[in-house]
């Protein structure tokens, strides 16, 4: 296979069979082996095969406390501004999923006032200042930043006008009081679908592909990483990534994440995770040109209509509920009650999980939802780094 600087193996050595398991057990919570194929001893691993897999948790799911929904807040006069990551809308993925919060909130809410600004590719950081200002002079309050990147612009511009509200998705800002961070458990919903594609992974192998490497994506890789090897201990993960940090064409570059994600599949791997933006088109494409199969990001990608043509191929999607979260937010703006918000959207709130669409792994939801629960008791600890 070509190798190029871009392609970066995790693990430490570059293997992919050397990827530490992320996963702390506690009580009598111990992963028995078994066979995929009832053969008692477990298979060989051989290509077409299947893994070696465990079986699943036996955790209960947490106790549901029982909430009264609240009305939607009457929200008529309010003005909504939204200043987009890379990719705006039709991305099919993150800031989608910040528009369908949006969306949501002005049907229910009563509000039409809402203004959306896009990012360019390439743009210098004064560029988000610029566009976070603009809302703020221009009256509109809330402000929503979409994505880490715009973090650094958040910390300046958000003091400048101590009236108006910000948030700002995927990264915790402290300090700053007219703040509000929209964080996620991402490696949670992550190791979930982990899980699934080592059901379903023929050749025992699977991949991963990064947008750019930052922190907050390789929390994406992780969790996937970590759940695989739960329930296949010996299975093979490929993890690359498409651009370094600093540089984020790597979340709208379909070709390069057709080129990265073609090399994992000549390599063998038979199921590609992404968390790569737009460029996931790409990845999708790749994945279906051999039939094999593919994991969504963020949004539930199967029913996106900017990538219905690869939906034969997407198994399933890790949910990061962006949307529920810019829902939350503009609601409890509108309340005066933000501190009603959660610390971090994670699976015990279903902030984050993964998606059914196309009925293509109904049948591991019984083993998909016990380690849900198991994660959500905090009997499965699942870590945040590779």
């Amino acid at each position: 296979m070509r190798r190029t600087p871009i392609w970066r193996r995790s693990g430490a050595g570059g293997s992919r069979t050397g990827i530490a398991v992320a996963v702390l057990l506690t009580g009598s919570l111990v992963l028995a082996g078994c066979a995929k194929d009832g053969g008692g001893g477990g298979t060989n691993n051989a290509e077409g095969q299947g893994c070696r897999l465990n079986a699943p948790p036996t955790a209960t799911a947490p106790p549901v406390q029982p909430t009264q929904p609240q009305a939607p807040p009457d929200a008529k006069q309010m003005r909504v501004g939204l200043a987009f990551d890379i990719g705006g809308r039709g991305d099919a993925s993150f800031n989608d999923a910040s528009v369908a919060g949006l969306d949501r909130a002005k049907a229910e809410m009563g509000f039409t006032d809402v203004k959306e600004l896009d990012a360019g590719a390439g743009e210098p950081e004064d560029a988000k200042q610029t566009r976070l200002r603009q809302l703020a002079r221009e009256g509109y309050n809330p402000v929503i930043a979409v994505g880490y990147a715009y973090a650094d612009s958040v910390k300046v511009v958000a003091p400048e006008f101590p009236g108006t509200k910000f948030a700002i998705i995927d990264e915790q800002v402290d300090g700053v009081p007219n703040v509000t961070s929209l964080v996620f458990a991402e490696e949670q919903g992550s190791f979930l679908v982990g899980v699934i594609a080592a059901h379903r992974s023929k050749n025992c192998q699977v991949g991963f592909v990064g947008g750019v490497e930052t922190p907050l994506i390789q929390k994406f890789q992780a969790g996937f990483e970590a759940g695989a090897k739960a329930a296949a201990p010996d299975i093979e993960i490929d993890s690359k990534y498409l651009t370094p940090a600093g540089d984020f064409s790597g979340f709208q570059d379909p070709n390069k994440g057709a080129e990265v994600a073609t090399g994992q599949l000549e390599s063998g791997a038979d199921v590609v995770y992404h968390a790569a933006g737009a460029s996931g088109k790409g990845v999708f494409s790749a994945v279906k040109q051999v039939g094999a199969k593919a994991i969504g990001v963020d949004s539930d990608q199967y029913n996106q209509p900017t990538v219905a043509e690869y939906k034969d191929v997407i198994i399933s999607s890790m949910l990061k509920r962006v949307d529920l979260a810019v829902y939350d937010y503009i609601s409890a703006v509108a309340r005066d009650d933000l501190g009603s918000l959660p610390k971090k959207f994670d699976l015990a709130i279903d902030g984050v999980g993964y998606s059914t669409s196309g009925g293509m792994v109904n049948d591991l939801v019984p083993v998909v939802d016990a380690y849900k629960a198991a994660i959500a008791n905090g009997d499965i600890k699942v870590s945040d780094k590779p």
